[in-house]
């Protein structure tokens, strides 16, 4: 899987498009700024733009290409990112640390999805909030992104039961239409989910 996502990052300027996903752009306007982490950021549209607003941010991506894109795209744009290269499944983001993590189209097998959940969970600070966005099981149906492995894609009750310590903001199964690159284009059936520990 690393060979492809860093064959991904290797062929153009940003994979997913340069705007920020619609979902993150939304609700991180609604917050506070302080300590924000994408985890799986791939080239940086969305680490950017949060720091363009004022947002201390940290991206991770287990993909090196990804991470040298994502840095080359910060100096371009003339923020600071830190950047890490990090296997979410494997490693911790730290224990209480983060007024934000934002995680879009994060997409990992059923066990290593626990892991990276629990992970998240810790990480963020009491009152700290996970903006999440992810292909449905429907997504299946569809041809605008995503896995074709159903275990790899995400359900509302999954989202219920892995972060039912967390109060709910928005938890709901939609229907969207994404314009964001080649690779994500056209209608699709996406969970979008905004919790505050």
């Amino acid at each position: 899987m690393k060979d492809l996502w860093n064959q991904r990052y290797k062929e153009q300027d940003y994979v997913y498009g340069k705007e920020p996903n619609a979902f993150f752009k939304e609700q991180i306007e609604k917050l506070e700024k302080g300590e924000i982490l994408f985890p799986g950021d791939g080239d940086g549209r969305n680490s950017i733009y949060a720091a363009k607003l004022g947002w201390k941010t940290y991206a991770i991506d287990y993909s090196e290409e990804a991470i040298n894109k994502n840095k080359r795209n910060a100096e371009n744009e003339n923020v600071i990112v830190n950047h890490q290269i990090l296997d979410m499944s494997k490693n911790e983001f730290g224990e209480d640390f983060y007024d934000c993590i934002v995680s879009i189209f994060v997409h990992l097998d059923e066990d290593e999805k626990k892991i990276y959940h629990s992970n998240i969970y810790k990480a963020l600070k009491p009152g700290g909030v996970l903006i999440l966005q992810a292909y449905d099981h429907d997504q299946l149906k569809y041809n605008s992104g995503g896995p074709k492995d159903i275990s790899l894609l995400y359900s509302l009750e999954e989202i219920v039961t892995d972060f039912q310590d967390m109060d709910f903001i928005v938890l709901a199964k939609e229907v969207i239409r994404l314009k964001e690159g080649k690779l994500h284009d056209g209608e699709a059936s996406v969970i979008n989910f905004v919790g505050k520990k």
